[in-house]
């Protein structure tokens, strides 16, 4: 490698390394000064390097462009340190010797630098006289800087010193390399080609120190986070370039000494060696390996436990797949696990296989042989490893694991789910290729996860108890309504009989009886279609109140006092089934009928009201107080019938009602007598067409 490529490849390092400095720092900055000015020192840093590479490389930029960029990069650290030493001694340094010294050379060396640029002016100047001015300037900048990083650090507490020391490491580090380098040239009268070259080398080492000081220092107001993905990735491509720069040494050697053949073994030493790097970089195995590397000897901890809780709940919340096997994916993904399979107590408490995720289920398993293995985690709560239990057995005490479990082939872990201090179940993982062994961390980080799994197990068995229970009420609240509608039916057939001794031979009776039996035989037969269908009522039409309030009053009027219904002066359309809004209807009126005594009235009238019509039962009957009304009129299974009653005709009612997008509501007095006002939507295009 020839000298201008090592220079260029030095500084390009450094221009690359400020360059991400400064966008690292340019988002997350958060508004504040202190952080305006180290951005700009990154930025002109950035700059001055890329410069200098560029001059390397063969682009034809002077000497004076060179000198302003080192210098606006020189001033701007300078200037990032004066605002700091304010920020932490308390008081303005703007005024101080230090400051004024600083100014006073960048503006001699400027002056320097723009007098060198004219030609006229030259020739009364030595040039070994201007170079010699130039060093000096560059070598009291220097002292200036190191000042500066010195009252910076004074300057800081005891709390502060722990992210400052970074900080004034890392720049200290571009201040006295330049110290030195500028010192050397003044003595020789020259500056060295090695230290010139290696100063991009150097400078770049200043940014991961600088990155750290200002992560660990909030005061910056800049927040930064190094992501161990980018720390993993950084240190792959710095690993491939060590190898590349190996392999390059390599075929130098192979071509210095190879004579004839060298530059053919250069050639192919170097493909090959290409082609094996590539393998190595797209081997899973390899990067797993890398990874452990660098999480034990570049990290206090083996994992980037946010990053890792992130995936773990992403898991665990994706939608799609089932509860049970999101629990398995989620904790597997956490050791490179390729499958596992989820156990759960059942409410006996039995354990039982809930799911599996990519493994076979176990064969002839036995709940009860489970016992034991429970009893072992509920009580040391340890993450269970199979190899270790059979390597180490004294570590497992009396625990005995079923054959059929450790038969399992490439069975590794066992993960508890701990919830309030019970194994709500436990998760079995598959060995994988890419980790050997549990260390403490590991086993941490794996009950964490266990416990938050098991809180998710939980909520899927109360919401699968919870559907349970409702299909259950469903079915109750079915059946209550089916009895229901029963007893209706039974006791309209038990007032045929009460009353067919005395009417049988009136032919109008007769008329009677057939039609009651009719509708009875009807009612029955919509009764025998729900109960198959599991569903209350039949889907609504467009049905006449008028002809359905006619229908209810007039089979209802065998009773006294008869029911009055005023029919409305014009037909009104309704949407609803019309078997459930005549049982509606029918239950009201015959409560309004028994609350009332054989000389008073029971009357129903249809109304428009604002949306919709209103259906009015109005009795004379015994009334009702509030408390009645508020606390038990439409409270389920709560009758005033004794024996004979259900308790769920109101409640039926209203629900019924209500699903049409109607309400009932009841004023009543006791000893006066009640209203019932039915509120249905009607039929918009019946209502435009009618004018109603």
């Amino acid at each position: 490698m020839g000298a201008v490529d090592i220079g260029s490849t030095s500084y390009a390092f450094a221009f690359v390394g400020y360059l991400v400095l400064m966008l690292l720092l340019l988002f997350s900055w958060r508004g504040k000064s202190l952080g305006v000015a180290l951005i700009v020192a990154s930025f002109f840093s950035a700059v001055w390097a890329g410069i200098i590479a560029a001059g390397e490389y063969g682009v034809q930029i002077s000497f004076q462009v060179m000198q302003l960029s080192e210098l606006a990069r020189t001033l701007t650290w300078c200037l990032f340190l004066l605002a700091a030493v304010e920020r932490k001694s308390g008081h303005s340094v703007r005024n101080s010797r230090l400051f004024k010294s600083a100014f006073a050379l960048a503006l001699l060396l400027l002056g320097v630098a723009l007098l060198s640029t004219f030609p006229s002016l030259q020739p009364k100047f030595e040039a070994t006289l201007v170079r010699e001015l130039v060093l000096v300037i560059w070598v009291a900048i220097a002292i200036v800087g190191m000042a500066l990083i010195e009252q910076v650090f004074r300057n800081s507490n005891e709390n502060q010193r722990w992210a400052a020391k970074f900080l004034c490491l890392g720049v200290g580090v571009i201040f006295a390399y330049d110290f030195f380098m500028y010192a050397d040239a003044l003595l020789f009268k020259k500056i060295s080609l090695r230290l010139w070259e290696a100063r991009g080398f150097v400078n770049s080492m200043a940014v991961p120190l600088i990155a750290v000081s200002v992560a660990r220092n909030p005061k910056y107001e800049i927040d930064i986070h190094v992501s161990r993905k980018v720390v993993f990735h950084t240190a792959t491509i710095m690993g491939a370039g060590i190898y590349l720069l190996s392999m390059a040494a390599v075929g130098y050697l192979i071509r210095y000494y190879g004579a004839t053949w060298g530059g053919v073994l250069q050639i192919v030493f170097l493909v090959g060696a290409g082609v094996l790097l590539l393998g190595l970089l797209f081997s899973d195995k390899i990067r797993a390996k890398l990874r452990v590397l660098l999480s034990k000897h570049f990290f206090s901890y083996k994992y980037d436990y946010r990053e890792e809780w992130q995936k773990f709940t992403q898991h665990l919340a994706e939608s799609g797949d089932s509860v049970p096997e999101r629990i398995i994916r989620a904790i597997a993904v956490l050791t490179n696990s390729p499958g596992g399979m989820l156990w759960e107590r059942s409410e006996d408490g039995k354990y039982v296989l809930l799911d599996r995720w990519h493994i076979p289920a176990p064969e002839l398993m036995s709940s009860s042989s489970l016992n034991g293995l429970v009893a072992f985690i509920e009580e040391t709560q340890w993450i269970v490893d199979i190899d270790e239990y059979f390597q180490q057995p004294q570590k497992y005490g009396d625990l005995v694991l079923p054959e059929w479990l450790t038969g399992m082939p490439n069975v590794w872990l066992i993960v508890p789910l701990m919830y309030r201090g019970k194994c709500l179940g436990f998760v079995v993982l598959k060995h994988t290729e890419f980790q050997k062994g549990l260390n403490w961390e590991d086993r941490d980080l794996l009950k964490v996860a266990g416990r938050q799994a098991a809180s998710y197990l939980a909520q899927y068995q109360s919401d699968r108890a919870l559907v349970q229970s409702q299909q259950f009420e469903a079915f109750n609240r079915l059946s209550a309504y089916i009895v229901h509608d029963l007893k209706n039916i039974l006791a309209q057939q038990s007032l045929i009989v009460s009353n067919a001794e005395k009417h049988k031979h009136k032919p109008e009776f007769v008329d009677d009886v057939i039609s009651t039996i009719s509708h009875s035989v009807a009612r029955m037969t919509n009764l025998m279609k729900q109960m198959r269908s599991g569903e209350r009522g039949g889907a609504s039409e467009v049905i006449s109140l008028g002809e359905v309030l006619l229908q209810v009053t007039e089979r209802l009027s065998v009773k006294h006092p008869q029911p009055r219904l005023e029919q409305p002066p014009e037909d009104i359309l309704v949407n609803a089934d019309r078997e459930q809004l005549a049982t509606v209807f029918g239950h009201i009126i015959q409560n309004a009928q028994e609350a009332t005594p054989r000389g008073g009235e029971v009357s129903v009238s249809v109304v428009r009201e604002d949306g919709g019509v209103c259906v009015r039962v109005e009795d004379t009957g015994v009334g009702m107080d509030e408390d009645f009304i508020r606390e038990r009129l439409f409270k389920p299974f709560d009758s005033t019938k004794g024996l004979t009653g259900m308790g769920v005709g109101a409640f039926e009612s209203r629900e019924y009602v209500r699903s049409l997008g109607g309400d009932i509501s009841v004023t009543s007095q006791p000893g006066v007598g009640s209203l019932f006002r039915i509120i249905l939507p009607y039929n918009y295009s019946s209502a435009e067409t009618q004018g109603f």
